[in-house]
């Protein structure tokens, strides 16, 4: 179970920013004892691996707060996003943590399962948050931008720590984001609505 619950808060988490799951990995097995990763992703620790991805993530979160950019980054991610889960699920579901001594029981059925399963989570969040930034930026002009940017990658930041540290906060992380969803679309399908009734409203009477 907790196996399931670190690759699925790592994976989530790389389907808002691809890169700091990946790094969180590497940087704790690399420095600390949190983190030991099974045998064919030590390369994740590797310090060229790391400043690597320490680019590519300083890339990511400027262009992911500039509007227009943003979409077009979205687009680019939508390789990188699910391949990054899908490493992520498979490297931390794997791994000895400070939590999971024994991870060995989850990828008995084959060690593919868990990359197939963060790529498809890494996924679908990315394709809500893809979808959604257009509409913000249209609702914003482009100011919400860097609001929305700089609360996906704290919370890729705190899903990613969680996930490793305390993976069943994982779960309430998800039920926080999946109300805050939630109410992100009931909020546009009530200006929708608002928006057919005031265009089919009579005209005013005159005289």
């Amino acid at each position: 179970m907790l196996e399931a619950l670190t690759g699925t808060g790592l994976a989530t988490a790389a389907g808002l920013n691809a890169y700091v799951p990946l790094l969180v990995i590497g940087l704790l097995g690399r420095w600390t004892d949190l983190v030991d990763p099974p045998v064919g992703w030590e390369w994740l620790s590797n310090e060229w691996v790391l400043v690597v991805l320490g680019v590519l993530l300083l890339l990511e979160v400027v262009a992911d707060k500039i509007p227009g950019v943003d979409s077009v980054n979205d687009v680019v991610q939508t390789v990188v996003r699910p391949a990054a889960g899908g490493i992520a699920f498979g490297a931390g579901s794997t791994s000895q943590t400070a939590v999971v001594s024994d991870p060995g029981a989850f990828v008995e059925s084959g060690r593919w399962v868990p990359v197939v399963i963060g790529i498809v989570l890494a996924l679908v969040v990315h394709a809500a948050k893809a979808t959604a930034r257009p509409v913000l930026n249209a609702a914003t002009l482009g100011m919400g931008a860097p609001l929305a940017s700089t609360a996906e990658d704290a919370t890729s930041v705190g899903l990613s720590f969680a996930a490793i540290l305390a993976p069943v906060l994982v779960l309430l992380l998800l039920v926080g984001l999946g109300f805050v969803w939630w109410r992100l679309r009931r909020r546009r399908a009530a200006r929708a609505r608002t928006g057919v009734e005031a265009d089919g409203a009579p005209p005013p009477l005159v005289g």
